[in-house]
């Protein structure tokens, strides 16, 4: 296993157990030795917006959007984020990326 990975799964430990700060630091450090961790972006997302830090959460998700364009998850995921800040023109686009994709053909 990659040391991105490890940092990536000590996050998830500390996640679990609600040490939001001890968390994001573990993905922060998983994607410095591996910017394209998409998972890793994915969880520093998560973390950040349960941290109350919805521009940072934003910033992961888009990340993460870069590095998984066709998955609608991704997208579904940054809309909601978009939703909690009010940007609702952004989170109706990202939602429309989502549910194009997850359309039968819809995907590329």
């Amino acid at each position: 296993m990659s040391d991105a990975r490890a940092r990536y799964r000590e996050g998830f430990q500390h996640f679990a157990s609600g040490r939001l700060s001890e968390a994001i630091a573990c993905y922060r450090q998983a994607l410095e030795r591996d910017p394209g961790l998409a998972i890793a972006w994915n969880a520093l997302s998560m973390a950040l917006q349960r941290s109350g830090d919805l521009e940072g959460a934003i910033e992961a998700g888009r990340r993460l959007v870069e590095l998984e364009p066709d998955d609608p998850l991704s997208h579904t995921n940054l809309s909601i984020l978009y939703q909690s800040k009010g940007m609702i023109q952004e989170a109706e686009d990202e939602m429309a990326v989502a549910s194009r994709l997850q359309s039968p053909g819809g995907g590329g």
